[in-house]
């Protein structure tokens, strides 16, 4: 199930160029400079996993959308492993385990995909949020918007029709509509926006097979519907759908708020500095290092003890060590060799993959610049992988306001924006396995 969270457009699909409308959403050697420097191999396999279904080019800055990614929580097919859900209110309820946090003042566009196997039925193959309120409030979302993005999910794959759902505090229900409230928020808005997403899609065959709207995923909240007959009903325990069950036994996350998610990777800026004051020597350190390896005949030698190095501090991680400033420079000195950080990718789809994400989000909260933007590169990958498209978001977002060119982050953000399937990026854990083998290090068992 391919899952997104655009927010506002601006921050989900922020190309650098200035010159696009706010409304547009959209190293073998050692180089002493501060912001390039890459100790060791200079070897860079990583984009062999991306390069054969990523056409992009660093000029390609017209987008408007990012529709993020997430795998299958459940082998779409075997029919006997999905969860059902039938009734609209069962639906609602279960956008927060979908989504990973209850939406608030949002619309969610469920696309589905129809399965041959399972007769009349079809199963949830993408869910995408968007922020009904943009530009910090002073623009509404627009039903264009919407529509490119589905649009773009569409294209790939063989979709039945789509659902959408409006979460907003303001919302009124029809029969209360004449209220000083329902006066104030404006009437009728929501269906405003929906029969226009319901014509563009329907000018390009898809069907908008319902729409509901209601004030807040809560128990008993009431919901009611936006197009078509008029149904209504009281959500179901959110906490205890079927699909939240399955997400949690999965191992999955629900968090409170989306503000969890961008708090993951917020700049710790006493810690920033702290680190800040430490990582010349720890470079300088690393350098030496890295010499005396290559006066050894033996350049990768400095390459493998760094990637030592590195997973034993997610194995302290994953016991509950607290990383400390001077590791935590050095654990920034050593990811840039590149070597180190290709391999790191190979966690991702390993048995230390939350301890190593721990770790990613503790680096990108201390580092900046280049540093900070691998931290969250590697951090965005994993969650793709797994399938937390909203993380992944954050993560890659993150690392391009550090380092708008960096390579890794434009491409998987690229991959969020035409729709790639996780398990099509696994390659690149695969290329994270090599990197470290031709170090002579197992990455299967490498960990303490």
């Amino acid at each position: 199930m391919l899952t997104g969270d655009l927010g506002t457009v601006e921050d989900a699909a922020r190309w650098r160029d200035t010159g696009t409308p706010a409304d547009t959403d959209r190293c073998g050697g050692i180089d002493l400079s501060a912001d390039t420097d890459r100790i060791g191999d200079s070897r860079s396999t990583s984009f062999s996993g991306l390069a054969e279904y990523s056409e992009f080019r660093a000029d390609d800055r017209e987008r408007t959308l990012v529709c993020a990614d997430q795998a299958p929580p459940f082998d779409a097919d075997e029919p006997d492993s999905a969860v059902y859900v039938e009734e609209p209110g069962e639906v609602i309820a279960a956008l927060p385990a979908m989504i990973g946090f209850p939406p608030e003042r949002s619309l969610v566009v469920l696309v589905l995909r129809s399965t041959p196997a399972r007769g009349d039925g079809a199963i949830i193959d993408a869910v995408v949020r968007f922020d009904l309120d943009q530009d910090g409030g002073r623009r509404r979302l627009r039903a264009g918007m919407v529509a490119q993005c589905i649009l773009q999910i569409c294209a790939h794959d063989d979709v039945a029709e789509v659902l959408a759902i409006v979460v907003d505090d303001r919302a009124v229900e029809p029969s209360a509509r004449r209220s000083e409230l329902g006066e104030r928020c404006g009437s009728g808005r929501f269906e405003v926006l929906i029969d226009a997403l319901d014509r563009r899609l329907a000018a390009q065959d898809i069907l908008l097979a319902g729409a509901w709207a209601v004030c807040a995923i809560e128990p008993e909240q009431s919901w009611w519907s936006l197009v078509g007959p008029d149904r209504r009903g009281a959500l179901p325990d959110p906490a205890t759908s079927a699909v939240a069950l399955s997400h949690v036994l999965d191992g999955r996350q629900i968090r409170a708020s989306r503000a969890e998610l961008t708090a993951l990777v917020e700049v710790d800026v006493e810690l920033r500095d702290q680190v800040a004051a430490v990582l010349d020597s720890a470079l300088s350190i690393a350098r030496d290092r890295y010499a005396r390896a290559v006066r050894r005949g033996d350049p990768s030698d400095y390459s493998r003890h760094a990637l030592d190095y590195v997973l034993w501090q997610i194995a302290n991680t994953e016991s509950g060590v607290e990383l400390m400033v001077p590791e935590l420079a050095e654990l920034a000195a050593s990811l840039r060799d590149r070597a180190v950080r290709d391999a790191m990718f190979a966690l991702a789809v390993g048995d230390h993959a939350v301890a190593a994400e721990g770790m990613w989000a503790a680096l990108t909260r201390a580092l900046t610049g280049r540093d900070r933007a691998e931290a969250a590169a590697l951090l965005g990958y994993s969650a793709y992988v797994r399938g937390d498209g909203p993380l992944a978001g954050i993560a890659l977002e993150a690392a391009l306001d550090a380092d708008p060119d960096h390579p890794m982050a434009t491409l998987l953000e690229a991959s969020l924006m035409i729709g790639m399937r996780p398990d099509q990026l696994r390659r690149l854990a695969r290329t994270g396995y090599d990197t470290a083998a031709d170090l002579g290090v197992d990455l299967t068992s490498a960990l303490p």
